[in-house]
Formats: structure tokens, C-alpha cells, sequence
């Protein structure tokens, strides 16, 4: 089965240290996307900034492979408190008020981007 990069030109691009994301068949792996920009991060300390940037990023992530945030059937999210919960599952209902898709939440000591509180796996799937 082939498989297809995908790099939307309004992001940095991260390879050779990974892909942006991966289309393969009809299924649309994102890598983990947090609010980090060549100047820092977006949004120190809030994480609805944080997560709001991240959903962004993924869904134009999916625009460029042809899917949307409805296609999204799993997410991975990855916080730095869990304190960030409730505050989290507030932008994430402006993604997906209703049908969400299955999640799995896991607080962690800290992320590879300095000042990062969040990130966010997808994987999506297209008809």
C-alpha cells in the first residue's frame, strides 16, 4: 500500500526528524502537534491557547491530506498537569461538539518543546 507524505507549505516542516503527518490507503496519521513556533511557544502558560493552536495546526494538517476534523476517529493528548483537563475538554468541544472521537488523556513529565503544556495526535479516516 502506498504511502504519502503530508506537509501543508503553511507549517515548518520538521524532517528529516519526522514527518508532519503520513497518509496511507484511506487513514491519516498526524504527529503530535503542539503550539510551538520558531519564536517559542504560542500562549505561555494557557493552555486553551495551547490547545486551540494545536487542534489549528492539525486540522490544517488534515485540509492539506483531504480530510477534515470529522474524520478524526482517535486522539492521543498529552499534558503536562492534569489540572489542564477541564480547561482542554473546553476547546476540544469547539472541534467536536458532538461525535467526538475516542481519546486517550496521559499527563506526562514534560515535552520535547520547552513551555509546551499539551500535545495532540490524530489519526483520521477518509472515505
Amino acid at each position: 500500500m502506498a504511502r504519502t507524505a503530508i506537509q501543508p507549505a503553511s507549517l515548518r516542516d520538521p524532517r528529516p526528524r519526522f514527518t508532519t503527518a503520513w497518509k496511507v490507503g484511506n487513514t491519516i496519521y498526524v504527529a503530535g502537534q503542539t503550539a510551538s513556533e520558531d519564536q517559542g511557544v504560542v500562549g505561555p502558560g494557557d493552555i486553551r491557547v495551547q490547545a486551540r493552536t494545536a487542534f489549528e495546526r492539525i486540522r490544517t494538517i488534515l485540509e492539506a491530506a483531504g480530510a477534515s476534523m470529522k474524520d478524526v476517529v482517535k486522539t492521543t493528548v498529552y499534558v503536562t498537569d492534569m489540572r489542564y483537563r477541564d480547561a482542554f475538554g473546553e476547546v476540544r468541544q469547539e472541534f467536536w461538539p458532538s461525535d467526538p472521537p475516542a481519546s486517550t488523556l496521559v499527563q506526562i513529565a514534560g515535552l520535547a518543546t520547552p513551555g509546551a503544556l499539551i500535545e495532540i495526535d490524530v489519526i483520521a479516516v477518509v472515505d
